[in-house]
């Protein structure tokens, strides 16, 4: 009963599943993950039908039990999705809401010897299985992903690295345009760093592991760079390259390596354009008052899709009214499109 709880016309099932890929990751992070998947009202009267595929990603700090998580007047994303497929307009789907979660905040669904492969885990692990416990169509011409902020990240760099797997993409306020949305911080993160830790990660991450998170000014963005640098410029030792120095000032040869994977560049190569173009479905929003300025990168990753050549009719772009957070209202809009596309 509203507002503490909801019925679901579908079923939401709770799964942990055992990572082979995951095991002795660098962080030590676990290698057991939850995974919740999401069936659709009739999926179980019907034993012979088989369904599109939805994979959702999570942001940044974001674990998949978050989703279940309810704020004042508002209902959880699984909620708002079962509330999509009780509609007779729209074409039934399975969703599955994925973990990437590292102790550092988030993996950023990459593979790298700074956090683990976890682009190789959702690709190779995740999808298989659902596809072997749950009956999906399981092509990539009827599986789509999607996901808000490092989400939408996941989303976009997810669609162009495995374009076998993944046939449609929708990314809500994801990172990218780098040059806009994260340079900018540089600065401000080296002087915090040295007024409060004499310049040192290590001694940072040492006090931040020490106390409850957050109990210190600048906890979360300090670590959220870390984070990325590890997911994004991380030797093959597992040395974390960070890509500024102790002035605020991009160190180049280490930005280079962000600036190959931010995804309006990435957009940009032969073969991951030949990858968009071969997407059945592309959605790109963002709120036009995003705090980190992602709905600039909203509009650049919308223009190179345009260049790579993929059809208007194909891709949805829209900015609407908001900031950064709170726009999970947007999710289900992307579902209900996808599922069209995939049907």
């Amino acid at each position: 009963m509203l507002p503490w709880s909801a019925e679901l016309a579908g079923r939401l099932d709770h799964h942990v599943v055992d990572s082979a890929l995951l095991r002795g990751n660098p962080l030590g992070d676990p290698h057991e993950r939850p995974l919740l998947v999401y069936t659709p009202p009739g999926y179980d009267d019907e034993p012979d039908r088989r369904y599109p595929a939805l994979y959702v990603l999570l942001g940044y700090t974001g674990h998949v039990a978050m989703w279940l998580n309810r704020a004042p007047f508002r209902q959880p994303f699984p909620e708002l999705a079962d509330a999509v497929f009780t509609r007779a307009d729209v074409p039934p789907a399975i969703v599955v809401y994925v973990d990437a979660w590292t102790s550092l905040g988030g993996s950023q669904y990459l593979d790298s010897p700074g956090t683990g492969p976890y682009h190789s885990y959702l690709r190779d692990e995740i999808v298989p299985w659902v596809d072997e416990h749950y009956r999906t169509i399981p092509d990539r011409d009827h599986r789509a992903i999607t996901g808000k902020s490092s989400g939408g990240y996941g989303a976009m760099v997810s669609a162009m690295l495995a374009p076998d797997v993944f046939g449609a993409l929708a990314t809500h306020a994801g990172d990218a345009l780098f040059d806009v949305g994260v340079r900018r911080s540089f600065p401000e993160l080296a002087r915090r760093l040295r007024n409060m830790y004499d310049g040192s990660y290590d001694k940072f991450l040492a006090d931040f592991r020490g106390r409850p998170a957050g109990t210190k000014e600048g906890d979360l963005e300090l670590l959220e760079i870390y984070a990325y640098a590890a997911a994004y410029s991380a030797d093959e030792d597992g040395t974390v390259r960070l890509p500024f120095d102790d002035t605020g000032a991009v160190v180049p040869e280490v930005w280079r390596r962000w600036q190959a994977l931010d995804p309006v560049v990435m957009a940009g190569e032969p073969r991951n354009a030949e990858a968009l173009r071969s997407m059945r479905a592309i959605w790109v929003d963002a709120g036009d008052r995003d705090e980190y300025f992602l709905d600039f990168g909203a509009v650049a990753f919308h223009r190179a899709v345009r260049a790579a050549g993929v059809p208007d009719e194909r891709v949805h772009f829209e900015l609407f009214d908001a900031g950064h957070g709170a726009i999970e209202y947007r999710y289900p809009l992307a579902l209900a499109w996808l599922a069209h596309r995939l049907s």
